[in-house]
């Protein structure tokens, strides 16, 4: 076993992997950008190097200083984590030469699987069935447009080697081709450095079902069962569990020796994912295979929870030339697994990333390996703050059950125990998903959040009148905090109020709608707050760290955190954001901008699609951002003229900041 090893990689899964290396007795070191040297994973690792600038082009792929860092520090091995060099041949490679195992598969098996045309060519000859394609090196649009009536709308349009949902666009008519091309092609180019797509036949009603495979270098090759990933957003998985539901004995045990199958093509060994597409139609299901991740997954852990296996500690041992430690027979599965990603974004705003401090990060109570049934893992703590370098997760929500009616139960629990304020999220959305008739009886594919978005988006769990009458409840506490010789003056018999009352007025904004409160002190004792026009007593208390609140016959305990003007409130059934604000305060709007032609997210200007003087119309596609690996496009409100290009192509702007003015018709 190593005696030392360096983790390639930031964040959570560097945590994850530094958090098993320790219980095995082996040394790691971290390595960091300059946004990060404050970060978790540099805790929690034994030594940690310096390796540049916060872009990830500026450290975390500068594979060169990290091959000095292990050389200088004495690791013996490098375990890339996920995503960034984690896939990448060249680098494995390079490893190799410099004398460090690294914690994966060969390079052989790395450039089989990466290039996702290939890889299916290599798949058709091992017998794994396949989606109705075009793989082929030709990537002459024509060819491709072609390609895609041949198979026949609506396609799927795949950078060849992509992953996370990035360099994909749906078809659905001939008309949309080319367009949808030349934006997958260019976001492919700016993810992996290649523009190679492929195009597949668009299953209807599909599950993304995956199965885990290891191999060692003694010949052997097991599955640990499958996980269902079908709740996406973005192309980019939600919510994971294990086992899948639904499925026939039969149906897993060919899922099963397929992904097998997929390995040993390529002498796979490490730790590995076979990724498959399901069919759901009248007649069954049926399933093709789709890609093979070359890594450890992000969702690794319901696998765990299901099997009671460590796969870092697998990873580690395989790494230094032991045989996988069970037979396939011995891999057994008992109870079920959920996993939520909890990102820092906006649901209500097409999942655009989100950026901001933790002020506060309250997580529900967890164990590392699930043992009271919660597992948390995460790279961050309260006080961090999400930059817009990275990805936009902040952590894994994972839970484990004896039935998936239970696991459900239990997540929904956790998510209602789990306080973000700071930085906008999207855990109140995941707790709408898991609440749906949908996913609740398993009728899952890839479609869900499309299916049911009427019962997600633009919701809110907590009403109005609720969540006024607990921030009402709030300020006073706090106004009592902020007196250290505080005494409730109605205690005092010589205390008067003239016409025996006191009135304070309060202005609330939720979601865009005005909102406004009146609380009546009385000379007699007791208050009463009028909310929209509607009075009722009112009283609050503490009671074991939540707010008691009551409100004419409405009762609710919850907990409330002040962030500056904005007041979060979160109860059992969910959760709300509250803006006190000032009726009498001047906003200055720009008519020019309107909101509508300003960043809608802090990140890098890719393109501009329009130049200074161009006539614009309606819904007219202006410019293109990226942020935290999404691409976003600007449109045009209205009909128009562009007056002014305020950025250049490759420059970082603020959320918010203009990004061109646009004289409206």
């Amino acid at each position: 076993m190593f005696h030392k090893i360096l983790i390639a990689n930031r964040g959570e899964i560097a945590c994850r992997v530094a958090a098993t290396a320790k219980r095995m007795g082996v040394r790691t070191v971290a390595v960091y950008s300059d946004a990060d040297a404050q970060a978790a994973h540099v805790q929690a690792c034994d030594e940690a190097v310096h390796i540049g600038g916060a872009a990830v082009a500026d450290s975390y792929l500068q594979w060169q200083r990290i091959l000095d860092a292990a050389v200088k520090t004495g690791a013996q091995a490098v375990h890339p984590g996920y995503g960034f060099l984690s896939e990448n041949a060249d680098f494995a490679n390079a490893c190799a030469r410099a004398g460090l195992v690294f914690i994966g598969p060969g390079v052989a098996a790395i450039q089989a699987m990466g290039l996702k045309a290939a890889s299916k060519q290599l798949m058709a000859k091992a017998g794994v069935p396949l989606v109705p394609g075009y793989h082929e090196a030709d990537q002459s649009p024509a060819l491709l447009a072609s390609e895609a009536r041949r198979i026949g709308f609506p396609v799927l349009i795949k950078a060849s080697a992509g992953g996370g949902g990035k360099g994909m666009r749906i078809v659905q008519q001939a008309a949309d081709f080319d367009e949808a091309l030349a934006s997958c092609q260019r976001e492919a180019k700016n993810s992996f450095g290649d523009d190679a797509v492929l195009i597949e036949k668009y299953v209807q009603r599909p599950r993304h079902i995956e199965i885990q495979v290891f191999g060692d270098t003694h010949g052997n090759v097991i599955h640990l069962h499958e996980r269902d990933c079908s709740v996406q957003r973005r192309h980019q998985k939600v919510l994971e569990e294990s086992p899948a539901p639904g499925l026939t004995h039969e149906m897993r045990e060919r899922m099963g020796a397929a992904a097998v199958a997929a390995a040993k093509a390529v002498n796979y060994v490490g730790a590995g994912t076979v990724e498959f597409i399901v069919e759901q139609t009248d007649r069954g299901m049926d399933f093709f295979f789709m890609e093979m991740n070359t890594r450890l997954q992000v969702e690794h852990p319901v696998t765990e929870a299901v099997t009671g296996l460590d796969l870092v500690e697998w990873q580690l041992r395989i790494a230094s030339g032991e045989p996988l430690p069970l037979t396939q027979a011995q891999v057994t599965v008992k109870g079920h697994a959920m996993e939520a990603r909890i990102c820092a974004e906006t649901p209500d705003n097409d999942f655009l990333p989100a950026i901001g401090q933790l002020r506060v990060l309250q997580t529900p109570t967890a164990s590392r390996f699930a043992v009271s049934g919660v597992r948390w893992d995460s790279g961050v703590r309260q006080g961090d703050s999400i930059s817009p370098y990275y990805d936009s997760m902040i952590a894994k929500l994972i839970v484990h059950a004896d039935t998936r009616e239970q696991a459900l139960a239990r997540l929904d629990l956790a998510l209602a125990q789990l306080h973000i304020v700071g930085v906008q999220n999207n855990v109140a959305f995941i707790r709408r998903v898991i609440r749906t008739d949908s996913f609740a009886q398993a009728q899952l594919d890839t479609a869900l959040i499309e299916r049911e978005k009427a019962l997600l988006f633009h919701q809110q769990t907590v009403a109005p009148p609720q969540s006024i009458a607990a921030v009402v409840a709030a300020f006073l506490r706090s106004e009592q905090h902020h007196s250290e010789d505080w005494v409730d003056p109605w205690s005092h018999r010589q205390s008067w109020l003239m016409q025996g009352r006191s009135v304070r007025s309060f202005h609330f904004e939720i979601h865009g709608e005005t909102h406004t409160a009146a609380l009546t002190s009385l000379v007699r004792g007791g208050m009463r707050l009028q909310i929209d026009g509607h009075e009722a007593a009112f009283s609050w208390r503490d009671a074991a760290g939540q707010l008691q609140v009551t409100w004419g016959d409405q009762s609710l305990r919850c907990h409330v955190y002040q962030d500056a003007v904005d007041w979060h409130v979160f109860t059992d059934t969910g959760e709300a954001s509250l803006r006190l604000s000032d009726p009498l305060a001047y906003v200055k709007q720009d008519a020019a901008v309107g909101g509508n032609l300003a960043a809608p997210m802090p990140g890098k200007l890719l393109s501009f699609a329009v130049k200074t003087g161009d006539k614009v119309v309606a819904g007219q596609a202006l410019a293109v951002m990226e942020a935290m690996k999404m691409e976003h496009t600007v449109a045009a409100p209205g009909n128009g003229t562009v007056a002014e290009l305020l950025y250049a192509p490759g420059d970082q702007v603020a959320e918010g900041a203009p990004l061109l003015r646009l004289t409206v018709d």
